[in-house]
């Protein structure tokens, strides 16, 4: 039986997945985690996809919503999600989002993974 290692995109879901309610991260931080840490747009893209995926429950809880870019400030990740209602859902799990729609990183930066974790990720574990 061969094991095969998940795809870059869902690797980025598996640990956007993990980012805890009230934290936020960014689409580098992300890419840093999965070994690749000049591919924040490919981050960006797989968190855009997710609207082709609308109504498949295996993609319905992914936290797009704790991805910020890399200044703590929201960015456009789907055309069809606004910025503000990116900060509504941050704001409802009680990220303090400014009217110029940034987090403070200083104080909700979630540190990301373990490397073991990261690792389990990687190859599908």
């Amino acid at each position: 039986m061969t094991n095969k290692s998940p795809s870059y995109f869902e690797q980025v879901y598996a640990i956007v997945r993990k980012i805890p309610p009230g934290t936020v991260s960014s689409y580098g931080r992300i890419a840093a985690m999965l070994g690749r840490p000049r591919a924040a747009r490919a981050v960006g893209y797989a968190l855009n996809a997710l609207k082709d995926k609308h109504g498949d429950p295996q993609y319905a809880n992914i936290p797009w919503h704790r991805v910020v870019n890399s200044q703590g400030r929201i960015s456009i990740v789907n055309r069809e999600t606004s910025r503000n209602q990116q900060a509504e859902l941050l704001k409802a799990e009680g990220v303090q989002v400014t009217d110029r729609l940034t987090i403070d990183l200083d104080i909700y930066l979630w540190p990301g993974l373990h490397w073991l974790e990261i690792d389990d990720i990687v190859h599908g574990r």
